[in-house]
């Protein structure tokens, strides 16, 4: 009876300790690998709004993506292109429109939390004129994808090869937050070089090097 005992428990054990491992493999990832990582931003940017329902290309935001080795972080120039005129969400400024017309006023700024920040990171004053220039500072994005020292990875050579934004940040358009989709891992690159070595990219025959001198220096 005390040898069933022992061994129900030594079982039950073994059988515990396999289910603990295999949730912890689940969860195991390689040293680097940061697939998931969404950090909170100092402006809440939406992809799913500018990418996925007004369709804004990556290359307006990102202007270096095409012709060198990184794609850019957006500075706040780039933002006030359009954020000059659009200081809150349709929605808000149509609810202020409708108020003022029943209290028979002219309708007041609207001004979303969110642009209030960039605004006063940019030194403006509610009128969106320039103040004091010591006011003026960058807006400190949270960089999001980031590989090691000794990985040589060129925006410019994947984007004029018509390899598509979304083949390695994932379906951005949908992201309310940007967070890195793919592991980036070795293995991942080497096996999508050697896809779009068979496939093409785009319809045109590419030839994506495997060689590790392409991109370890």
């Amino acid at each position: 009876m005390r040898e069933r005992v022992i061994t129900l428990a030594l079982l039950m054990g073994l059988f515990f300790g396999v289910l603990v491992l295999a949730m912890g493999a689940r969860e195991w990832r390689s040293p680097g690998n940061q697939q998931g990582y969404a950090p909170e931003q100092p402006i809440a940017f939406s992809h799913r709004l500018h990418a996925g329902e007004l369709s804004i290309d990556c290359q307006f935001c990102h202007v270096a993506a095409d012709n060198s080795r990184y794609a850019g972080i957006p500075t706040s120039d780039i933002c006030f292109k359009c954020h000059k005129f659009v200081t809150a969400s349709f929605a808000a400024v149509m609810d202020e429109r409708k108020k003022a017309a029943k209290e028979k006023r002219e309708p007041a700024p609207v001004v979303s939390a969110e642009l209030k920040k960039l605004y006063d990171m940019m030194g403006l004053d509610d009128q969106l004129k320039p103040q004091d220039s010591t006011g003026l500072k960058p807006i400190p994005w949270v960089r999001i994808h980031e590989l090691p020292d000794h990985v040589l990875f060129n925006h410019q050579a994947h984007v004029q090869a018509g390899v598509a934004c979304q083949r390695c940040h994932g379906p951005v358009e949908t992201f309310e937050r940007m967070y890195q989709y793919e592991t980036l891992s070795m293995g991942w690159c080497v096996n999508c070089h050697r896809e779009v070595n068979r496939t093409g990219v785009s319809g045109k025959a590419v030839h994506a090097s495997i060689d590790c001198a392409a991109c370890h220096y």
